[in-house]
């Protein structure tokens, strides 16, 4: 009798202590995670479509009306100065050049004898500057004849690459006809759009000299070499609110061609920083909301205006403030104005597990 009385006291006590452990794991267990924003200096990178150009690319195009005798280069060729592109075979130029030959021959020799027959005092000064005249105005009509026939010979105005020719030997050429164009890949602009928000930053901004930026090429692999934002034009785009920025890069490898796509990366520096987990926010209505809880430990739901979105964070402009409580997990778990148990976690301990670029 007395071993079953002891038997059924240490069930008892077993029992106690298990009902004492579920209820101490339950609490736990309904506890949620609370934190509180962090001020502090950060940075943003900004992604915007670029569009790639070279810095001089420019129509070759026929000065002159001929049969294309020969293409001496090939579509993509490198080119230096200089270098022989087309020649083009004249079908009077030639013969007039040869008769401005003759009428500057004949221009001089009248010049010659007037000027002997002035020098005796036998044709009157007024012959003599007749003469000099006509052999001025042959001189000028071959010298033109010469510059015609040059054009004749098309030349590269400076290195680059050769695009498509659009044109072939034998083909007749007429005056302003396009034969290719020459796109000089020495160095690479880059135009990407700025909304006026972000221009406005970047302009208030103390820069002691003009920023990089880095561009992401359409195989999402960086650019090895950094570009310098150099211009912004004069006007916004009264339909979309935005203004072009150009950037330069350099590109001695030759990899950027004119007319890619890429997308421009500008490192933005964030002073004072009002920095908030994304998972503490949740939307309603195309708007941002975070719970944050009171003195009596309920949960309020109040909108939030975002600044920047930096992957697993976000920089909160307004509503709220260093000393307010948000909540961090468990927002599909409550309901506005619900009381809560919570478990307090000091931003700083979140973020090794956060992705954010500290300065």
């Amino acid at each position: 009798m007395k071993v079953q009385f002891v038997f059924m006291g240490l069930c008892a006590l077993l029992l106690h202590t298990s009902c004492k452990q579920q209820k101490e794991q339950k609490e736990a267990e309904a506890k949620l995670l609370v934190t509180s924003p962090l001020k502090m200096d950060t940075t943003v990178v900004n992604e915007y479509v670029g569009q790639i150009r070279s810095i001089r690319h420019i129509e070759i195009r026929a000065q002159e009306r001929g049969y294309l005798e020969k293409s001496y280069v090939d579509e993509g060729q490198f080119v230096k100065k200089g270098q022989l592109l087309f020649q083009i075979m004249p079908k009077v130029l030639g013969a007039e050049m040869q008769k401005t030959q003759a009428e500057v021959n004949l221009a001089q020799i009248e010049y010659q004898n007037t000027k002997k027959l002035r020098d005796s005092n036998i044709v009157a000064p007024n012959e003599l500057a007749m003469a000099k005249a006509k052999l001025n105005r042959a001189k000028a009509e071959l010298s033109l004849s010469q510059t015609h026939l040059r054009f004749l010979s098309i030349t590269a105005p400076f290195d680059g690459y050769i695009d498509r020719l659009q044109v072939r030997p034998g083909s007749l050429i007429e005056e302003g006809d396009l034969m290719t164009t020459l796109a000089d890949n020495s160095k690479m602009w880059v135009y990407f759009n700025v909304p006026e928000a972000e221009y406005l930053d970047y302009k208030t901004q103390s820069r002691k000299q003009k920023p990089e930026v880095k561009l992401l090429m359409a195989n999402h692999r960086l650019f090895q070499y950094p570009g310098i934002v150099e211009t912004i034009e004069a006007d916004f785009d009264n339909e979309t609110g935005n203004i072009p920025f150009r950037a330069t890069f350099p590109n001695p490898q030759g990899l950027l061609r004119h007319g890619e796509t890429g997308n421009v990366e500008m490192i933005v520096p964030l002073k004072q920083a009002l920095l908030i987990p994304q998972k503490a926010t949740f939307e309603v209505l195309e708007k941002k909301y975070v719970y944050v809880v009171d003195k009596k430990n309920r949960v309020q739901a109040r909108e939030i205006t975002i600044g920047a979105d930096m992957n697993d964070l976000y920089e909160v402009t307004a509503g709220l403030s260093p000393d307010d409580k948000i909540l961090l997990e468990g927002l599909r778990k409550v309901q506005n104005g619900d009381k809560i148990a919570y478990n307090f976690e000091d931003m700083k301990a979140l973020l090794p597990n956060l992705r954010l670029p500290a300065e």
